[in-house]
């Protein structure tokens, strides 16, 4: 009864808080950090005490997993060395610079514990990040990288974690921490691409939006567990299985079947993301009565490893946007070059030797992506405001407390250690989150051109609603269709507008035989739609936003037809 009665009291106070800060303008993870710390010293309240395991293996999986689902893939392929950097380099720099400080500070508690707790407090937490740089209308491709960061840098730091970990008890080699850590991310790809694959298609068999969704809820465990089981990296696996489960999901599975996922989804995510946050302010109390005596150091120590988080960080990220900067300036170089080669391919016909329809057919979809990949670079390139907000946004979270319960038991000064952590989490979370706002303001970062986005949007209306056109006007595609029909259907295609399927005045389908015309017509007609979009987010040419949104107004269409009965 008194785990039920916490349950509920959690969730109301979740909502609550979450209501509350939308209407003051603070973003929910800082405020829910700051009610559990208030809500750990109330007398009275009972002890919270959750395993790490729970978190670890129970929680992290489907939080990554859903975060994986929303992202676009080709977003994420896009800025890949940027959040490689950041989410592995910075995890293992972070990790060795911290860990020969807590080292030096904390006598006698050796390396392989004092990189442990480096280890622990290496990954950021995105969440506070995103959720203040969305509401304040941060340029999306700078929420990619936050968002990717925030995928991958658990994995690594629990990797080096395990590593560290093994260290105390025995002896590990450098070497092999770097052959264990390659293993583990290549093992868990492997494992995230083929459940990633096999279970969209899996779900792909089933006609109830219900058991549909129940099945996307094993997904990440499905990847996580035998990840583990072979040495690899869980989470990894777990974010690499959204990821193609994001990417493939279009293609196999209904419209109504994928819109009330992404509700249900958004639901779990949303609690499990408010949870650890509230969990993280109400153990507060705990690990200070468990540090004792060494409170004030564990303060002091954690106060210091938060100040030489921040500064790896700009001093990491101040490179990494020079280097981004440069790679435009390569693009721009590159672009014409491409528009040569272009020219050269399209002259290139049967009368030339070695010519091949298929090998021109390749040669272009790969250069048409190229050149896409360029336009992206050229078109949202990375200043130095975008780095400044990059190198503030390095807030720890409720993850990092976890990973530091994590520690063995007989573990030199692990009451301290936690608190250690706990410190810079909090700090760094309050801190950074607080006055993120601040700083995205006083830098005036550029938000996403939105009349950009609009003229986007009519060329890919424009040129995917000339296909659809071609396609109604081809006769065997119409056969048997009334001639009032065709054009109803081509009046309300997704590419013109939002399909209805509603009578209206000034074109009334008439009774029975003509309104089932139009449902068949428009459902081949919508899946040559879901076709056509397909292949221009394959081609890159639109960015993630436009091609977002016309999948969004595409589904709903579809969504809404689907409802008709004898229509799947």
């Amino acid at each position: 009864m008194e785990l039920t009665l916490i349950g509920v009291v959690g969730i109301v106070a979740i909502v609550l808080v979450a209501a509350l800060s939308e209407r003051i303008g603070v973003a929910a993870p800082l405020a829910l950090v700051v009610v559990g710390i208030g809500l750990s010293f109330t007398p009275g309240l009972p002890e919270i005490d959750v395993e790490p395991e729970w978190i670890l293996t129970g929680v992290l999986p489907p939080l990554l997993y859903a975060a994986a689902v929303s992202m676009p893939a080709i977003d994420f392929r896009r800025n890949f060395r940027a959040i490689g950097g950041l989410a592995v380099v910075l995890v293992v720099v972070t990790t060795l610079c911290s860990g020969v400080m807590f080292n030096a500070l904390m006598s006698g508690l050796g390396l392989a514990a004092a990189f442990a707790l480096g280890a622990v407090i290496s990954p950021t937490d995105a969440v506070a990040a995103t959720s203040v740089g969305k509401r304040l209308g941060l340029p999306s491709r700078l929420v990619t990288i936050l968002e990717g960061e925030g995928l991958v840098n658990d994995a690594s730091s629990l990797v080096l974690l395990g590593s560290a970990v093994t260290a105390i008890t025995g002896t590990v080699h450098l070497w092999e921490v770097g052959r264990d850590f390659v293993y583990a991310v290549v093992m868990a790809i492997a494992i995230g691409l083929v459940v990633g694959y096999v279970s969209i298609r899996a779900r792909a068999l089933l006609k109830d939006p219900v058991l549909n969704t129940a099945m996307s809820f094993v997904v990440p465990f499905v990847a996580f567990v035998p990840a583990e089981e072979f040495g690899a990296s869980g989470v990894l696996a777990a974010v690499v299985a959204g990821l193609v489960t994001g990417h493939e999901g279009p293609r196999y599975l209904r419209a109504h079947e994928r819109l009330a996922e992404e509700v249900n989804w958004r639901t779990v995510a949303f609690l499990l993301e408010s949870g650890l946050f509230l969990l993280m302010g109400l153990q507060v109390k705990t690990l200070i009565d468990d540090a004792g005596s060494g409170t004030a150091r564990a303060v002091w120590i954690g106060l210091l490893a938060s100040l030489l988080v921040v500064v790896l960080r700009v001093a990491f990220v101040a490179p990494m946007v020079a280097m981004m900067r440069r790679d435009t300036g390569r693009a721009a170089e590159l672009k014409p070059r491409l528009e040569k080669l272009q020219d050269r391919l399209d002259a290139w016909g049967p009368e030339d030797e070695r010519y091949s329809e298929r090998r021109k057919v390749q040669a272009t979809k790969r250069i048409t992506r190229k050149q896409a990949d360029i336009g992206f670079y050229l078109n949202e390139s990375f200043g130095w405001r975008g780095g400044v907000i990059l190198a503030w946004a390095g807030m720890r979270g409720a993850i990092t407390v976890a990973a530091a319960q994590s520690l063995p038991g007989d573990t030199p000064y692990r009451s301290e250690l936690l608190l250690i952590a706990f410190v810079v989490a909090v700090t760094t979370l309050l801190v950074q989150g607080l006055t993120l706002p601040r700083v995205i303001r006083t830098v005036k970062i550029p938000g996403d051109d939105i009349e950009a986005d609009r003229a986007e949007y009519a060329d890919l209306l424009v040129d995917l609603g000339g296909k659809i056109d071609a396609l109604l006007d081809d006769p065997e595609v119409t056969e048997g269709y009334s001639p009032k029909v065709v054009e109803k259907v081509r009046e309300d295609t997704v590419f013109r507008g939002i399909p209805t399927g509603d009578d209206d005045e000034d074109s009334p389908l008439p009774d029975v035989d003509p309104r089932k015309q139009y449902l068949e017509l428009m459902v081949t007609i919508l899946a040559a739609e879901r076709v056509e979009l397909l292949a221009a987010r394959s081609e890159g040419a639109y960015s993630s936003r436009t091609l977002t949104r016309a999948q969004h107004s595409l589904d709903e269409a579809e969504s809404r037809i689907q409802q008709f009965p004898g229509l799947d």
